[in-house]
Formats: C-alpha cells, structure tokens, sequence
C-alpha cells in the first residue's frame, strides 16, 4: 500500500494568489504548496482524502488513474471545493462514487454542492454520501483497507482523523482528547497538522505537533498544512530526525 501527500499547504497554498511566498524560499519546489489532500492506494483501491479547490492538478501530477471512494476531514473551502473535478471518474466507472465524512460535514457537502448527490438542471447525481464510523472497511474486489476515525478538535467545529495501516492522518485540528492516544500507538507515520510558529485558534503551531509527536511516538512524524512562515530547509534544519516536513507528491510505503 502508498499514501500520497497530494498536497501539504495550508488554506491558501503557497505561493498565495498575489505571488506572496513570506519565509519561503522561491528556488525549492518543495515549498510550492497546493491546499491539503491525500490518496491512498492498495492494488486496484484507490481513496482520496478530502478534495481540495487544487484536486484536478494534483492527481494529473500524481497520474492518479481512478478514484473509488472520498474520505472528507471536515466542511471547509480547502478541503472540499475541488469536489465536482471529479466527475470524470463517475463517467469513466459508470457508478457513483462514495462519500464518507461526518454528520455535520456531510449536511454541508449535500447542501451546498446538491447537484453532486441529487441530480437536477440537467445532472444526474454522481455521488453517494455516506456516515462514517468508528470503525469501517472500503474494498474493491479482493482489496480492503480498514479505517479507525474519530473527531479532533479544529477550533469551533471537528475534523475527522483517520487511521489505517500503521498511518494516522491528522491535517487540520489543534487538540486531541487523551482518551484517543490508545488508537495511535504503534504508528509508522502520524501525519500532523503543523500551520505555522506562531500559536492559532484553530491549527496546532509548530511547537505543539513537535510536543504531540513526542506524546504519541511514532516512527516518524510528517508535519502539513504548511503556512509561508515554514520554509522547507529550515524545517529540515531544526527537526528532530524522526520528524519531516511533508512537501507535494512525498510517497509513503507500508
């Protein structure tokens, strides 16, 4: 099995629309960030994590061939507005595509993106939503991945983390309830939300996903949801050696 970090930026990705880069040096492609989004690949099962507004690039660079299922995090624009790209993958499988996100995020998807689960103006519904679980198992064929779930804090509202495979995916939330510690033992990778130095209402800064890491102690920790204050070498420069900064396209092996 391989996860792709599709994308590692923060809300805005880097550089921003107005060619802002802030601490980031222009001459490392590494620290050119689309919006967070990830896929995770076992023989013919594919997954995305959440759809970012940067979906469509991000698996053309990734010659990404097929999505059968979307895992989503929470409701916000930088997870979830690139979800109508992937209608060509409705038309290539002729069947819907399943959705999974939490009560609250899957009320907004529907809502606001309608035409993609209901039809209508001349649509048919490409999508199929779907609760998820504390535990679930998506499979294709002979191929399954089972997933452990539960909700993160990310400032007023939750993020869905997911775990599978020895991976923990955490990419936008500032607190974890102790009582979840239990489902991160024995990881090889935690994938951790890490927005900036500073501290924020709703992002762990650098200082708490380096603490959160110690707490946890997986094999390795990878940093995301990067800001333009966290410039790749200088991240590689002062980290631990069990803690990497994640950067676009980076592939994990389990």
């Amino acid at each position: 099995m391989k996860m792709i970090i599709l994308g590692s930026g923060s809300s805005l990705g880097a550089p921003w629309i107005t060619n802002y880069w802030g601490r980031l040096k222009k001459n490392n492609l590494k620290n050119v960030r689309t919006r967070c989004s990830a896929f995770i690949q076992k023989n013919d099962l594919s997954i995305l994590i959440d759809t970012s507004p940067d979906i469509k690039k991000q698996i053309l660079d990734n010659k990404i061939k097929n999505v059968d299922y979307v895992l989503y995090t929470h409701e916000h624009a930088d997870q979830t507005n690139g979800i109508f790209e992937l209608r060509p993958f409705f038309w290539k499988n002729k069947k819907q595509i399943k959705v999974f996100a939490d009560k609250r995020t899957l009320k907004v998807l529907m809502d606001k993106h309608d035409y993609c689960f209901y039809g209508g103006q001349g649509y048919i519904p490409i999508m199929n939503g779907n609760l998820i679980k504390k535990k679930f198992t998506l499979k294709k064929k002979n191929t399954k991945i089972t997933f452990n779930s539960f909700p993160v804090d990310h400032g007023q509202i939750k993020s869905s983390a997911y775990i599978f495979n020895n991976i923990a995916y955490l990419s936008d939330c500032n607190g974890v309830n102790v009582k979840n510690f239990k489902d991160l033992k024995n990881l090889k990778y935690l994938i951790i939300d890490s927005l900036k130095i500073q501290a924020h209402p709703s992002h762990f800064n650098l200082d708490q996903a380096i603490k959160l890491s110690y707490l946890i102690k997986p094999k390795k920790t990878i940093l995301t949801n990067l800001h333009t204050d966290l410039d790749y070498n200088f991240l590689k420069k002062i980290l631990p050696k069990n803690i990497v900064p994640a950067y676009d396209g980076m592939v994990l092996k389990t």
